[in-house]
């Protein structure tokens, strides 16, 4: 019978929250004519192995890229609430592969989870920074890549936001 081994580490993770005066939609669509939807064709090249041409394409790609988003707003319909709520996954796979050939496990917190949400304290963005989330590795190739991430994305969040 195989044995396994469970290890459990306590980290501590920075939440940030970007208040925004606008309306949800204005705010949606300031984020989503900024950073633009990642071309799902990449991973095709990389899935048959075309990593010359991937290489080219990632090389191309700007900073951050939605790579795909969640409407938690209307998930929550079947509880009977009316929310408004959009979870987006945004980074850069190139970015991503600058700390995972350094430690596998950065692939956990890559791409970055971000959280468009109207709630009774108004207009919103919520995400965990990057510096902390990869900084429990411990690595300094991956904590340099993630502090360039983390400095990217709330630049963009705080744009959108205004």
């Amino acid at each position: 019978m195989a044995s396994k081994t469970v290890d459990i580490q306590k980290i501590e993770v920075e939440h940030v929250t970007i208040h925004s005066s606008k309306d949800f939609d204005a705010v949606k669509s300031n984020l989503e004519s900024m950073i633009p939807r990642i071309d799902d064709g990449i991973f095709t090249l990389l899935r048959h192995r075309e990593t010359t041409r991937a290489l080219r394409e990632l090389e191309a790609l700007p900073p951050l890229s939605i790579f795909g988003f969640r409407d938690h707003g209307a998930a929550v319909q079947v509880a009977g609430l009316q929310r408004l709520a959009i979870q987006y996954d945004i980074g850069n796979p190139l970015t991503a592969t600058k700390m995972t050939r350094h430690r596998i496990s950065a692939g956990l917190y890559a791409p970055i989870r971000v959280l468009l949400r109207e709630d009774s304290d108004g207009v919103a963005f919520e995400y965990d920074r990057p510096i902390s989330t990869f900084g429990q590795f411990g690595d300094p190739d991956v904590h340099e890549v993630a502090r360039n991430l983390d400095r990217d994305l709330q630049a963009v969040l705080e744009s959108a936001a205004s």
